[in-house]
């Protein structure tokens, strides 16, 4: 089991537009595509309050390549990524991680 942690760091103001879409659009399609998130987060006391927080669970590096490339090109998000940033980007920047657990992980 491999799980991807997603540090999406927002434009200035659009934390909340950005988890309105997770909620709202984006996991409903994750859902379609058989994408497995295990938790959402943002951050309550420290300084990258702008910043949101997801980790995903995928079976191999290949399950990944093939359900994200279906989600990037799934029209559906397309055009809803695009109104839902017809007021300007909603990220200046994203960060991503692959992790492996260790072997005394409870979570694995």
């Amino acid at each position: 089991m491999i799980h991807e942690l997603r540090i999406y760091h927002c434009m200035p103001g659009r934390l909340p537009d950005l988890s309105r879409r997770f909620e709202t659009i984006t996991t409903k399609l994750w859902e379609r595509h058989g994408i497995r998130p295990v938790a959402f987060w943002t951050v309550a006391v420290g300084p990258a309050s702008n910043d949101f927080y997801y980790i995903l669970e995928w079976e191999s590096l290949a399950e990944r390549e093939t359900k994200w490339s279906r989600f990037a090109a799934d029209q559906e998000w397309i055009t809803k990524r695009a109104e839902t940033e017809k007021n300007g980007p909603l990220l200046a920047d994203i960060s991503n991680l692959f992790l492996s657990p260790t072997s005394y992980s409870p979570l694995r």
